[in-house]
């Protein structure tokens, strides 16, 4: 078990796959209850089955981030089940790149509504728990593209930096409730992201940059267990990271 993890109740969205089920399955190793939120309620059910088979707790709820009670339901589910909500994991997200003059606006309304909104939510349903509680750490992921922009990226690189930029702004209005905020900003990490691309040629672009420099979720999720492990009066801001070979 590690210090600051164990017991802690961390809400987890986008938990089904990728970075959230890695996380989920990490933290549950160090001794914290973790529940699950996302769309395919199938996955979450099988990946709490096994933690609470492992002797793990574990809650799965289906979740939509897109839709803002349903995020609520989510964490006011944790607070029912286990008394309370420690961390919020705003992990959803999609990434569906293609130049603007396609004009793909249906991917750009999705990408806006599940990376920026869908954090949005998060922030909303948990943060009264967390001021009650005197207590609490969210922790947003962004992206390498939140801190550049390349051609074919340009809206999704607009909400993982407004994701940067929403998470500074609540560190700053959090400080008098002991509210504890961080970014993650991963670069190519082994997820389905890619797979949200719409555009063919676009996809299989990035499928191709996966392949050769991603690193597993693990890291990931080593991240987020490094942030909540710190004693409780350091706040670890954000965390930005790649693979050892991506340059971009």
């Amino acid at each position: 078990m590690s210090a600051n993890i164990e017991g802690k109740v961390v809400v987890i969205t986008g938990a089904s796959s990728g970075l959230g089920e890695a996380t989920a399955r990490h933290l549950s190793e160090q001794g914290a209850t973790v529940v699950l939120g996302a769309r395919r309620v199938e996955r979450i059910e099988a990946l709490a089955q096994e933690i609470q088979s492992q002797g793990g707790k574990a809650l799965a709820v289906a979740t939509d981030v897109t839709k803002a009670e349903e995020v609520q339901r989510l964490v006011d589910e944790a607070v029912e089940a286990f008394g309370r909500v420690d961390v919020l994991l705003n992990n959803a997200g999609l990434m569906p790149h293609s130049p603007l003059e396609r004009r793909k606006i249906e991917d750009w309304d999705r990408t806006i509504d599940v990376n920026l909104k869908g954090v949005l939510y998060g922030i909303a349903a948990v943060l009264p728990h967390m001021q009650r509680q005197k207590a609490g750490h969210i922790i947003n992921v962004s992206s390498v593209a939140g801190h550049k922009v390349g051609p074919g990226g340009a809206v999704y690189s607009a909400t993982k930096t407004a994701v940067r930029v929403l998470s500074e702004g609540l560190r700053q209005e959090v400080k008098p409730h002991n509210i504890r905020i961080t970014i993650i900003s991963p670069g190519a990490v082994a997820t389905e992201l890619p797979q949200s691309a719409t555009e063919a040629d676009v996809a299989e672009g990035l499928q191709q940059f996966y392949d050769e420099f991603a690193i597993p979720a693990d890291s990931f999720a080593r991240c987020v267990a490094f942030a909540m492990s710190q004693p409780e009066d350091v706040d670890i801001n954000e965390i930005l990271f790649r693979p050892t070979r991506q340059a971009l």
